[in-house]
Formats: C-alpha cells, structure tokens, sequence
C-alpha cells in the first residue's frame, strides 16, 4: 500500500479549573472560534464544539502527526491563553488538569455530533453526562 489511511475520530471533553462555571455566552463564541484554530493548527478537523459553563465537548478526527496529549495539551494551554490575553472574563481563566477522550466510530460520528450540539438542551452535570456515557446511556 503506497499511501497511508488515517481516519481517528475522538470526543473530548475538558472541564474549566475547579469546575467554575465561566465559559459565559458573552466569550463562547470567542473560546469555540480559538479551538477552531488551534485544532486546524494541529492538523485536526474539529466538527463540533459545545459545552456548559463548566465544561466543553469536541468531536475532532486527530491528525496522523501528532499524539492526543499532545493535542490536548496545545489546545488546553493555547485557548486559555487567549481568553485571558483579551480579557474575555474578569477572573483568570485556565482549565482544569487532564481530560476524557473517547473514540468514535465512523458510524457514531453523526450521533455523537447530535449529543454535543444538544448540549445547552440537556443541561447535565459533567458527572451524569460521565456516568451515562461510561455505562452506555449515552450518545
């Protein structure tokens, strides 16, 4: 086979420092256009993102190039930088360690999309929305 076939679908989810409900609808739009960059900077393609004021869902397929962690580690550190660059928040922003990553099944793609778009409709903590998806209720 001359040509290698990458196709890694991954939902991550990373939750703001102390779980502090900061991501206000007044720097959503700003935080979700950075990932956008940085994920494209990383040779990821981000199909969605969404969140909570505490925390943010990101449906990406992760580049040949480079590791998860790395990616995360970029994307983690890089957006919190710019939101406090611009002063989005009055308080410092900065996301918690670590993060849950998942992959996704080409034929799970779209549903997983649908759950992350159905974000701010179904209004669960990041603990339930963790118990169901790790006992299969969830999408």
């Amino acid at each position: 086979m001359p040509h290698s076939y990458y196709n890694v679908w991954v939902h991550a989810v990373f939750a703001t420092k102390d779980r502090n409900p900061i991501i206000t609808t007044d720097i959503e739009e700003q935080l979700y256009s950075c990932l956008y960059s940085e994920f494209k900077s990383m040779d990821c393609t981000l199909k969605i993102v969404n969140g909570l004021p505490d925390h943010v869902h990101c449906l990406f397929m992760l580049g040949p190039q480079r590791p998860l962690s790395e990616v995360m580690k970029h994307i983690k550190g890089l957006s919190s930088h710019f939101i406090n660059m611009h002063k989005a928040t009055t308080e410092k922003f900065a996301w918690q360690k670590g993060y849950a990553a998942f992959s996704v099944s080409e034929s799970r793609v779209d549903s997983v999309y649908q759950y992350i778009k159905e974000q701010k409709i179904k209004m669960k903590s990041l603990e339930d929305e963790g118990f169901d998806f790790l006992n299969g209720k969830g999408k």
